[in-house]
């Protein structure tokens, strides 16, 4: 089921395909993400044939490897490319022989077409830069096109929008395979948020009405420490000195969010760590994190995660309730 969590057995092997005309900072993010954490993820680069590829950014890069990379790949991840660059037939035979041995084919940005023209992404919704989108739409019909999102998870298809959304997706697969500590350790090294809500529908330039300038940064960073008390509209707006209305506006506009959304993803990032992280009852869970009752509390984390909190425990804590953690 797409956004379970997975506990790999082995460090999994991720090959990094590049593409001619490959865009350096998609390349650079899923070298970073698992390349802080080689207990549990192993990177290669590889590209269609082994030599010089040139970068998006006018100079060229040696890539040792070729397409026998993904026949051995546990994840493939295709960063963005030049589109203009037809991408060879033998490269997407290869993407579609590793997706059919059960390999996770990840795209960040524009690498979404590549998996596209390879036969991968019919009849399902994916996302890409909303720049792109309606190109995507226009040459693979048969594929949806959400340009509003960060990422989409389909289990063995996870596709991103631009440039940074593609650390919001490593970061989300880490997290799947291996918890928030586990993420969390990669997010810290690349002083990136553990887990970024809302949508890119935020940075589509359009028409908006004009604020005063203020950033609600600093209410949200108030919030975080005191989500285990109630924590209303009326109560965040007072502590951005804004009325309630222009709160609510401004919040979404910055977040891509509603407050009341952003704060239950809060809560149940925190409560994840807390049960990765020791033995902490589940009651006391509930208490910290702001959901009140342990009824509560199990719904709301089952309807976001898909599982419940004691599973979800079991599956990241050791025999003791202690989180196994990284270095760093």
């Amino acid at each position: 089921m797409p956004g379970r969590a997975r506990t790999p057995t082995a460090v999994a092997n991720v090959a990094v395909l590049v593409l001619e005309g490959v865009v350096t900072f998609d390349l650079g993010v899923p070298l970073l993400v698992f390349g802080v954490l080689p207990e549990h993820y192993k990177h290669t680069l590889c590209a269609s044939r082994p030599g010089t590829v040139s970068s998006s950014d006018g100079y060229s890069l040696n890539v040792d490897r070729g397409l026998d990379e993904l026949a051995r790949a546990d994840i493939v991840v295709v960063p963005g490319y030049d589109l203009d660059r037809p991408v060879p037939d033998a490269t997407l035979r290869a993407l579609r022989q590793a997706h059919a041995r059960g390999a996770r084919m990840v795209s960040i940005c524009s690498g979404v077409f590549a998996l596209a023209e390879a036969g991968l992404l019919d009849g399902l919704t994916v996302t890409t830069h909303w720049r792109a989108a309606d190109l995507l739409a226009r040459r693979h019909p048969e594929v949806t096109v959400d340009p509003d999102v960060l990422y989409l998870d389909h289990g063995r298809i996870l596709t991103s929008a631009g440039a940074s959304a593609g650390l919001d997706l490593c970061l989300h697969v880490v997290r799947r395979d291996h918890g928030a500590v586990v993420a969390n350790t990669a997010a810290r090294f690349a002083v990136a948020a553990p887990y970024r809500a809302g949508g890119q529908a935020q940075y589509i330039k359009r028409a908006v009405p004009k604020t005063s300038g203020r950033s609600l940064a600093r209410t949200r960073e108030w919030a975080l420490r005191h989500l285990g008390e109630e924590l209303s509209v009326p109560r965040l707006a007072k502590h951005a000195a804004m009325s309630e209305r222009t709160f609510a506006r401004r919040f979404v506009e910055e977040a891509g969010v509603s407050p009341t959304q952003w704060l239950l993803a809060a809560r149940i990032d925190l409560a994840k760590q807390l049960l990765e992280s020791g033995d902490t009852g589940i009651d006391e869970i509930a208490r910290r994190v702001g959901l009140g009752t342990t009824a509560n509390f199990r719904t709301r984390f089952r309807n976001a995660i898909g599982t419940s909190p004691t599973a979800y425990r079991r599956t990241f804590g050791d025999q003791d309730g202690r989180a196994s953690r990284t270095p760093g």
